[in-house]
């Protein structure tokens, strides 16, 4: 039992407790039907972590999708800079006779977009999965250098 818990009682209190394990759940006053509903649907959201890194050759997105099929996947380009990665982790089948003790993997739609450079190639960009990792590459153009003449002064 956490110090604050310990303070009311063992009763659930509206004080943050930094020791407590207890999720806080946003929604717990909120008049909706089903807070659980809007939970599993933002924790899809939340779970498609994706790093994005910049390399002289190309723009690189690593996105994290454990227990993601690439077929489940999709890689789009959108309004001509746009990456847009799209999927969908579908719920365990439940047996009537299971009995769960813990849901912590998340389940639902996931969305992301990154507006890209103007030097971005978005006609040649590649996407592959591997071990549950998603990386999609995006060549860049080369950046020309602009001549430079030196003049010189007289006088």
């Amino acid at each position: 039992m956490s110090i604050v818990s310990s303070l009311f009682g063992g009763r659930r209190s509206s004080v943050f407790d930094p020791f407590s394990l207890d999720v806080w759940d946003p929604f717990r006053d909120f008049p909706i039907s089903s807070s659980s509903d809007v939970s599993r649907e933002t924790s899809a959201l939340v779970n498609a972590r994706v790093d994005w890194k910049e390399t002289p050759e190309a723009h690189v997105f690593k996105a994290d999708l454990p227990g993601i099929k690439k077929e489940e996947v999709k890689v789009e380009v959108e309004d001509g800079n746009i990456l847009k990665i799209t999927g969908e982790r579908n719920i365990e089948k439940e047996d009537k006779n299971d009995k769960w003790h813990r849901v912590e993997r998340s389940s639902g739609k996931f969305t992301r977009r990154f507006r890209l450079p103007e030097n971005a190639k978005m006609d040649q960009v590649k996407a592959a999965m591997e071990n549950g990792v998603l990386t999609i590459t995006v060549p860049k153009e080369e950046v020309k250098k602009p001549d430079v003449k030196s003049i010189e002064i007289s006088g």
